[in-house]
């Protein structure tokens, strides 16, 4: 890679800006044939992809099942919906809190990040997802570790920088991870 593409990777990496216009910028001057992480897409043999489907229980209304990178993908898309999705839990953050446009005040809610499900070699959090917890319904969940299997029901409320900003309704564990005892014995 050019000294230039470089020197635009790092300045991207500082401010946090991925995705997309990184890539117009490294295919407009070169072309790099390396992956840097295996992908569950790459690594999988060929399978459809799973269309959202709507399903309805009582207590949340009308729920949309999907996957968190449907949802990154399409924003727009969910924007005052609830959805459902399955994910692995990665850790408690104050990613977003108190951001003007999309406000969550950090006196009164929490935020989690999920790990990215299309990356399999490596635990990367999908910080373009802003999920959002009420203290009192983090205080539930302390327990959470990272790698825990979780299925999440939130409603998206905004679309601010063009990333999904959603409140967390529920969690529910599905699998825990495996703790330090289970891996010593094992």
């Amino acid at each position: 890679m050019n000294k230039k593409i470089i020197s635009t990777l790092t300045i991207f990496m500082a401010l946090g800006i991925t995705g997309g216009l990184f890539n117009k910028i490294v295919n407009a001057n070169t072309v790099i044939n390396t992956p840097v992480y295996k992908t569950a897409a790459a690594t999988a043999q060929k399978k459809p992809v799973k269309n959202t489907k709507t399903t309805t229980p009582s207590q949340y209304g009308k729920v949309i099942t999907t996957t968190s990178l449907h949802i990154v993908d399409n924003p727009s898309r969910y924007l005052n919906k609830t959805v459902k999705m399955q994910a692995t839990f990665d850790k408690f953050s104050t990613l977003g809190l108190d951001y003007k446009k999309a406000l969550r005040e950090s006196d009164k809610y929490i935020g989690i990040l999920i790990q990215r499900d299309d990356v399999i070699d490596h635990n990367i959090p999908l910080s373009e997802m802003k999920l959002f917890l009420t203290k009192e319904l983090a205080e539930k969940h302390i327990d959470l570790d990272t790698g825990d299997k979780i299925e999440i029901i939130a409603t998206e409320f905004s679309t601010a920088l063009g990333d999904p900003w959603l409140d967390v309704k529920d969690i529910k564990i599905i699998k825990k991870a495996k703790t330090d005892k289970e891996e010593k014995t094992n």
